[in-house]
């Protein structure tokens, strides 16, 4: 462009009336001008960003915001799972279930079915008919009156009150009695063999 108005600039004077090939000639050599080469690569660089860097760009708002949507699940998830864990525990201490029940059954019955559960991989019945084998030996000792309705709760306390050194081992007993029957929450094979124990230790004790 420059050459162009340079070659206007000094022919104002003369007729503008170029011949075809001193046309062609102005032409091929505008267009050899930097100028224009420098444009063109200034152009195609910012083509290259839009399209390459641009879309870099898009991909990883895409990647961040799939990533928050997954960490916002897993924290969604874990929140419920505590809470449903929080609401059992709740129900199973405030429940009123009986330990000693109206069943017509003597405490070696209830420790063989307990054996018999923890045996066949059935930890969780094992632990409730444990403890209430546990019970209903004491009962059949004297150790505690005969009280249809009694729940695990009562039972400890009056336990801890015959055998003050197995106060706390019994009160633990009672609230996973409660846990795993009302709580649904899963035993351990541990804890069911723990509670047989305790009822042998309390058979053996004397006040």
């Amino acid at each position: 462009m420059i050459l162009l108005l340079r070659a206007l600039a000094s022919t104002a004077d003369a007729p503008l009336d170029p011949s075809p090939d001193e046309a062609r000639s102005w032409l091929q050599r505008e267009l050899l001008d930097p100028e224009y080469h420098q444009q063109n690569i200034v152009e195609r660089l910012i083509t290259w960003w839009e399209r390459h860097l641009g879309g870099g760009l898009e991909s990883a708002g895409l990647l961040a915001t799939a990533a928050a949507m997954l960490i916002f699940l897993l924290l969604l998830g874990a929140l419920v799972w505590f809470l449903s864990r929080i609401q059992r525990t709740r129900r199973a201490r405030t429940a009123t279930g009986a330990v000693l029940t109206h069943e017509v059954v003597t405490a070696a019955e209830l420790r063989a079915r307990a054996e018999a559960a923890l045996a066949d991989g059935r930890p969780e019945e094992a632990l409730v008919d444990g403890f209430r084998a546990l019970a209903v030996r004491q009962v059949e000792r004297g150790r505690l009156d005969d009280s249809p309705g009694a729940t695990a709760h009562e039972v400890a306390l009056l336990l801890a009150t015959e055998y003050p050194q197995h106060g706390a081992a019994v009160g633990d007993n009672a609230l996973l009695f409660d846990l795993v029957l009302y709580g649904d929450r899963p035993a351990t094979a541990e804890q069911a063999t723990g509670v047989l124990l305790l009822d042998d230790e309390l058979a053996g004790a004397r006040r």
